[in-house]
C-alpha cells in the first residue's frame, strides 16, 4: 500500500512540472458562450447642448424701430403701416390719409439709427 501511495505522489510531482495543464475553472464561471460573437456596446449618446438663445435678426429689430418711431408721432396713423427692412433699406407699406401724412413717416424713418435708405410705398386713401 505504501508503495502505490508513493507511486501515486510520484505522479502527481511529475504531472505538476513546467508542461502542467492549467487548472481546473471554479464551478461558479459562467460556461463560454457559442462561437457568435459578443454584441457590440452601444455608442455612446451625444451629450445634449443647451440650446443656444436665437439670435436676433437685425432686419426685424431695425423694422420694429422704426415701427415704434412712427407710433410716437401724433401725425401719423402708425397703424396703417407695415415696416420692412433688410441691409438698412426701410420699406413702408400701407396707407395714409393725405400726402403730408406720407412725407412725414417717409422722414421719421430715414431719422432712426441704422436706416440707410427709405423706400414709401404708402398709397393715399382719402378718408371716406
Amino acid at each position: 500500500m505504501k508503495k502505490l501511495l508513493c507511486a501515486v505522489v510520484v505522479l502527481g510531482l511529475v504531472a505538476c512540472g513546467e508542461d502542467a495543464a492549467p487548472p481546473p475553472k471554479p464551478a461558479t464561471q459562467p460556461a463560454p458562450q457559442s462561437a457568435a460573437p459578443a454584441p457590440a456596446a452601444p455608442a455612446p449618446a451625444p451629450e445634449a447642448k443647451a440650446p443656444e438663445a436665437p439670435k436676433p435678426d437685425p432686419n426685424k429689430e431695425l423694422a420694429q424701430r422704426v415701427k415704434q418711431a412712427l407710433e410716437g408721432d401724433a401725425k401719423v396713423q402708425a397703424a396703417a403701416i407695415d415696416v420692412t427692412a433688410q441691409g438698412g433699406r426701410v420699406s413702408l407699406w400701407g396707407t395714409t390719409t393725405t400726402a403730408d401724412e406720407r412725407s412725414r413717416a417717409a422722414q421719421i424713418a430715414a431719422k432712426v439709427d441704422g436706416v440707410a435708405s427709405v423706400d414709401n410705398q404708402l398709397k393715399v386713401v382719402k378718408g371716406s
